[in-house]
């Protein structure tokens, strides 16, 4: 029951920043009259990046003002985030974030922003899915073959991980307390040393962002064993999701979505969504974010709020459960 006392408290207080917007300082009748600007919290190239711009694209099309991406990388995303929480509430100013945004309030020791009240959730813009891959030598075909296999040699296998406490790290630990699994991390610093790594057998399994995978699945080099979403990718229709194989109710899909400032008013809130929700529907953006194994989403902004005060209480548990330590 204090479970799920708190996660409604969070998910009202989300809700409240959101329908609690003041109106009186700006009206979509002029909003936008200058361009706007786009705040990734990462480095140009990523994944985020690259979303942040075909969207923004189609933005500047609906809204009629260009959208100018700016990448402000550091401090685990934090940087970029504090920058909008700081920003005049007038829509001007939009972060694009992934569900590491839900993780930043229960991984660090101090933040110098309330995840919660210093932001207004927009809309999510894309579902992002995963997939758990394994070196082909590892004598695992499946989800279940993993689970055998760790349960037979509790400790002796390793998975890769590209950070403490960010999504993928943590959708690990969900999967290893669901499966009842010990398996140890091994860290890396980015896709670019970790994939390798797989390859070459320095770690058994990891679980890493589809778009990077898709490519090395296809020429062998990394063994797909099952996507982590409630439903199978569009990329790799023949991997079943962890649910399906091995794990009734599992699911971990991420998420990329836009936040403002607390008080933009609610009427440039709503005008940024319907502009979003139109982008997203454009057929040619829909297949090019497709390809990058995201799915198009644009929910309203009470929809994303309930959303993001979910995983909110999501991540808290995982990380006290996990046990991750505390990050400066």
């Amino acid at each position: 029951m204090r479970k799920r006392r708190v996660k409604l408290g969070l998910t009202i207080a989300i809700l409240v920043a959101v329908l609690g917007t003041d109106v009186r300082d700006a009206s979509a009748q002029s909003y936008p009259t200058k361009p706007i600007r786009i705040i990734v919290p990462y480095a140009a190239g990523g994944a985020v990046d690259v979303v942040a711009r075909l969207v923004g694209a189609r933005l500047a099309d609906s809204l009629g003002q260009p959208v100018i991406v700016e990448n402000r990388a550091g401090a685990g995303g934090n940087a970029g985030a504090d920058a909008v929480a700081k920003s005049p509430p007038d829509g001007y100013t939009i972060l694009q974030n992934t569900n590491g945004q839900a993780i930043s309030a229960a991984l660090y020791r101090a933040l110098p922003f309330d995840t919660v009240k210093d932001f207004i959730p927009v809309t999510q813009l894309v579902a992002t899915y995963t997939v758990l891959v394994a070196n082909p030598k590892l004598p695992a075909k499946s989800v279940q073959d993993l689970i055998a296999l760790a349960k037979a040699k509790p400790g002796a296998l390793n998975y890769g991980m590209t950070g403490v406490g960010n999504s993928l790290h943590l959708t690990m630990e969900m999967f290893k307390r669901a499966a009842g699994i010990d398996i140890q991390a091994i860290p890396y610093r980015g896709d670019a040393l970790l994939n390798p790594a797989l390859i070459a057998g320095e770690v058994d399994v990891a679980i890493v962002p589809i778009a990077t995978a898709v490519p090395l699945i296809e020429g062998g080099q990394l063994r797909a064993l099952a996507v982590n979403s409630a439903i199978r990718s569009a990329v790799l229709p023949n991997v079943p999701t962890v649910a399906e194989d091995a794990i009734p109710g599992f699911e971990a899909a991420g998420w990329q979505g836009y936040f403002v400032s607390a008080r933009t008013p609610r009427d440039v809130v709503a005008v940024i969504q319907r502009a979003v929700a139109k982008a997203l529907a454009v057929p040619d953006l829909q297949a090019r974010l497709k390809a990058m194994g995201n799915e198009p989403v644009g929910s309203t902004p009470e929809e994303f709020a309930a959303k993001f005060g979910a995983d909110l209480a999501k991540f808290a548990r995982v990380v006290k459960e996990a046990q991750i330590p505390l990050q400066d």
